[in-house]
């Protein structure tokens, strides 16, 4: 089996918290992206994760990050920052596809959720092809 491989096997196998290497607690929102597609997982992806301000409806920025080689992107927000609100995961999808020289009819992907209870630990996957996609609350 290569490296690359057992890396990626690896991913699934430990808790993400053993395998990112992140300082600190790990981030309570996760997020995998899977191309459903061609089996594998959605690296090299850029995405943002944004708050909505209950005041104004506005989008604020609160970060912006790339999927690693097993789709994930850790370190999204720290448990201080995870306040109950309205956040977007604004995935860049035609980039991805672009990238493989493919193209996709969904030029970006921004899945929409609301946090009540932020001592909770939120999964957030995007299943992905170049025509579909779907997404759940995972564990």
């Amino acid at each position: 089996m290569s490296a690359n491989r057992l890396q990626q096997l690896k991913g699934h196998i430990l808790p993400e918290s053993k395998i990112t290497g992140m300082a600190g607690s790990p981030s309570p929102l996760t997020t995998h992206v899977l191309n459903t597609a061609m089996g594998v997982p959605g690296s090299n992806m850029t995405l943002n994760l944004y708050r909505q301000d209950p005041a104004t409806d506005a989008w604020s920025l609160i970060t912006a990050g790339q999927t690693n080689d097993d789709g994930r992107c850790p370190g999204l927000i720290t448990k201080q920052m995870f306040i109950p609100g309205v956040y977007k995961m604004h995935f860049e999808t035609a980039q991805y596809w672009q990238s493989m020289g493919e193209t996709s009819f969904y030029p970006y992907v921004e899945i929409v959720f609301t946090i009540t209870d932020p001592g909770q630990k939120y999964h957030v996957p995007l299943l992905l092809s170049r025509f579909s996609y779907s997404t759940y609350r995972g564990s």
